[in-house]
């Protein structure tokens, strides 16, 4: 598939969509919408034997859903990508991390959008107070056991995606 041309659909600050016109390894043409968005560090953040895991409401899916920190820059800020992994722990869980490990990084959905994420183990975790943003306001932070993680996502009761991809890195680096 090649792109033939590209025009902008949609923006606001933290979103790009573009409908690109295509042609088809057989030479037919096509149409194809792509998501733009900055890429997001998600971090998990472990200490004895299990995860600090937040949860808040998710306007596209109409409910509360945890996972791991994750996020990205704020609009205009930038910075490495540890640094990002940093900023989202201690914004979201009030923790900053002694030691941080990359464990990987992915593509969130390479069918949709062109957004990637990093994969961090934080560890001899310091609390301190957390900055959430107003859009967070509703955001909770609670201790989970690993075990009780695993059933957690076993049962569906821990869905996003990028967090149970985050804990699956961890597995495979064991």
């Amino acid at each position: 598939m090649r792109t033939t041309g590209s025009r902008e659909v949609y923006r606001n600050p933290w979103i790009r969509v573009r409908e690109d016109a295509v042609e088809h390894a057989d030479g037919s043409p096509g149409v194809y919408g792509v998501v733009e968005k900055e890429h997001f560090a998600l971090v998990l953040p472990f200490e004895r034997g299990g995860f600090w895991v937040v949860e808040e409401y998710r306007l596209p899916v109409e409910r509360r859903v945890p996972g791991f920190p994750q996020g990205t820059w704020t609009h205009g800020a930038t910075g490495t990508p540890e640094e990002l992994a940093r900023a989202e722990l201690a914004e979201e869980t009030g923790f900053r991390a002694g030691s941080l490990r990359h464990l990987g990084h992915l593509d969130l959905a390479p069918g949709l959008t062109t957004q990637e994420f990093d994969v961090w183990l934080a560890t001899d975790l310091t609390p301190g107070e957390t900055a959430r943003e107003a859009t967070e306001a509703d955001m909770t932070c609670t201790f989970v056991p690993e075990d009780e993680l695993r059933a957690r996502i076993r049962d569906g009761r821990f869905p996003d995606g990028p967090s149970v991809a985050g804990y699956g890195l961890l597995l495979l680096g064991r």
